[in-house]
């Protein structure tokens, strides 16, 4: 059996993930893992979905996953959740935001926003919902909803105590220093929540 585990980072252009997978994907190479990181961006700037694959393991050979292979997932946004159970091991973890983005489709009334995702989503995978906006904007900035994100994954995986990666230090080497002290922030209280 393999020690290889697979997560699946799901958002919308602009909200942080691929500033999320590159701060995970470092500090689990300072833990010492071997780790493979694939991130697709579907016209990101424009509001589409940006995912990314992270796994992490003694030995990684790939880093593209199959469906039905992520072991956690983290949806920035609910519709993300729904967007991605594909590639959800079956009752996977699945951490999702409670924020909505209103895609452009919905706001031009070509398509209807799914009210029900967050319920659609736990009824299938063991899912955590994390009000990442609130948290986030507590702390003092609601654009560091992707550290609240990122504090309540490595929680859930019980890598954010590892002795061997320092995550603050991480997150302070790859944000600009005047956002440091509020992402910072922001970690502490995803790992607290």
């Amino acid at each position: 059996m393999s020690d290889v585990k697979t997560i699946l980072l799901c958002a919308v252009g602009g909200q942080g993930a691929i500033l999320t997978s590159n701060i995970l994907t470092d500090g689990l190479l300072k833990a010492g893992f071997d780790v493979k990181m694939s991130e697709v961006h579907g016209m990101a700037q424009r509001g589409g979905s940006v995912t990314t694959q992270i796994r992490y393991g003694k030995k990684v050979h790939s880093a593209l996953l199959g469906n039905g292979q992520a072991d956690i997932g983290v949806a920035f946004e609910r519709m993300e959740a729904v967007r991605y159970t594909s590639l959800m091991k079956p009752g996977a973890r699945f951490i999702v935001n409670d924020f909505r983005l209103t895609p452009m489709s919905v706001a031009v009334g070509a398509a209807e926003y799914p009210e029900n995702a967050i319920a659609a989503v736990s009824a299938v995978f063991d899912t955590v919902v994390v009000p990442a906006a609130d948290i986030a904007t507590e702390v003092g900035n609601v654009r560091t909803m992707n550290l609240v994100l990122l504090g309540a994954l490595l929680k859930e995986l019980g890598l954010a105590d590892n002795p061997d990666v320092d995550w603050e230090e991480v997150i302070a080497s790859a944000v600009p220093e005047k956002l440091r002290d509020v992402n910072i922030k922001a970690f502490r209280a995803g790992v607290g929540f």
